[in-house]
């Protein structure tokens, strides 16, 4: 999706450092971003952590868009900012010792001691590895086109549709099973 002309004149206002234009940014896309990160981490504090981050980073870089998919741009920052936090000793434990709770979790619809369901779907995800979950949730969560996660990922069209048709494939049986 190319970018319409009110978001054009709101990257314009960034790119000339206005703050109701940064602030207009973060209203459109905080709420895809923030869901983006939480599914990818399943930790709200890890995910706004990240979302704050992303922000920041947005101010640093909006000059480096040059037209084409925003969305497309701004969740390549996003992803960009998932995989360096990955890369962190201290984060990436902390992120694999959530994993580790929730694969072994075998109730499914146990109710935790704060009354929050355990989310079923949130867990069948976190058996999947890394580049797969990410590909599900930039499609279906970050609503980012085949296409547009092709060139983010710098890949054929036809890499991108095979894994995540093997990742669906995936999932549903986790979900069966």
């Amino acid at each position: 999706m190319e970018v319409n002309e009110d978001l054009a004149q709101i990257i314009i206002g960034c790119k000339n450092g206005e703050s109701q234009s940064f602030s207009k940014i973060i209203d459109l896309y905080s709420s895809r971003c923030y869901g983006y990160f939480y599914r990818l981490t399943g930790n709200t504090d890890i995910s706004d952590e990240l979302l704050s981050e992303l922000f920041v980073k947005l101010v640093e870089k909006i000059k480096t868009y040059n037209g084409g998919s925003f969305e497309g741009w701004l969740f390549r920052v996003a992803s960009n900012i998932f995989h360096d936090f990955l890369r962190s000793k201290q984060r990436q434990q902390k992120v694999l010792d959530i994993r580790k709770f929730e694969a072994d979790s075998e109730i499914i619809e146990e109710k935790k001691s704060d009354g929050e369901l355990v989310d079923k779907l949130q867990i069948q995800l976190s058996k999947l590895d890394e580049d797969t979950r990410e590909l599900m949730m930039l499609r279906f969560y970050s609503e980012l086109s085949f296409k547009e996660i092709a060139e983010m990922r710098s890949e054929p069209i036809g890499t991108t549709l095979a894994k995540l048709h093997r990742g669906l494939k995936k999932l549903k049986e986790n979900m069966e099973g």
